[in-house]
This record gives C-alpha cells, structure tokens and sequence, in this order.
C-alpha cells in the first residue's frame, strides 16, 4: 500500500511539475487597420462628468471622501471630481488609477494581482503615471474600451472600485 501512495505521489507532482511548465497560450491575431486613417469610439464629456460626480456621491453615501477622475481611451483627463474632504493625495492617486486602467485595458486591481502571482512583471509598476493600486476600471461600450475611472480616497480599492463601477453601469446603462 505504502508504495502505490507513493508512486501516486510522484504522478502527482509529476502533473503538477508538467502543468506549471505548459507554455501559455498563443492569442489571436491582431487585426491591424489598411487604411490611412482609423477611427476609434471615445467617452464623452458630458458622460465622463456625470460618472466622475455620482462616483463621489457612490462613495460619500459610504461614508468616504473620494476623488474620482475619468480618462479618454488614451488616458488624456476629461472630469475630475472631488469631496470636499478628500485628502490632497487622491487626486494624483485617481488620475494615476484611470490612466493604468484606461493604458492597459484592465482593471488595476487585476493587475496588481499579477504583480502578486508573477514577479517578472514588476517592472510594470515602474511606467511612468502608472499606480497599480485597486481602485481603477475600463469602460467599456460594445466590447471596446472608451475610457476608464480612477478612484482615490476609500479604505480599500475594492471600494474604490466598486464605487466607480458603479456609477459607469448607471450612467452607460450597462
């Protein structure tokens, strides 16, 4: 008995050894424009406004003084609002969240996850404006990313983020 728990053991850590090695998967071809000219679907003002403020409003009914700032797809500032009482930190700290989210088409809260599970990434932290802190978010309209929100100023990027979130679906409908 003793050498068939061992023997399934070894298959075990075996698999496992195997697994870990697997190289990751090939993603799909890019689809890269032919013509001169592109064009491409961005937030607008008059949205970016209205989620920058109902996400401080989100926030406030927390109980948190928040800065939130929403960035076009290109991470360029189109709204920022802020608490009263939100530290002076949290504006940089929302616009740097929103900028990451917006450049990388994530979450920053998955990528400080990645940070977390995968060392060799680390030097992402490094890029200049980026702050791979919970509390950043794309928006997304049909698939495509228009902008993103950045959150400063909540206990938790989670809360951040949710706050955020929340406001982009209420205001996108989504």
């Amino acid at each position: 008995m003793k050498t068939f728990a061992t023997l399934l053991l070894g298959l075990t850590l075996a698999s496992g050894a195997l697994a870990q090695t697997a190289p990751a998967p090939t993603p799909a071809p890019v689809q890269l424009a032919t013509t001169p000219t592109v064009s491409a679907a961005s937030l607008s003002l008059s949205a970016a406004v209205r989620v920058a403020q109902l996400t401080v409003q989100n926030c406030a009914q927390l109980g948190y003084n928040v800065t939130a700032t929403v960035v076009d797809r290109a991470g360029i500032t189109l709204a920022v609002a802020r608490a009263e009482n939100a530290g002076p930190h949290t504006v940089d700290a929302s616009f740097r969240k929103a900028y990451t989210s917006a450049s990388t088409r994530n979450t920053t809260a998955a990528l400080a996850e990645n940070l977390r599970n995968n060392p060799a990434s680390a030097e992402l932290a490094n890029i200049d404006r980026f702050l791979v802190l919970a509390g950043g978010a794309p928006i997304r309209v049909g698939g495509a990313v228009v902008g993103a929100v950045g959150v400063g100023g909540a206990p938790s990027g989670a809360t951040d983020e949710k706050c955020g979130t929340d406001a982009v679906r209420t205001v996108l409908g989504q």
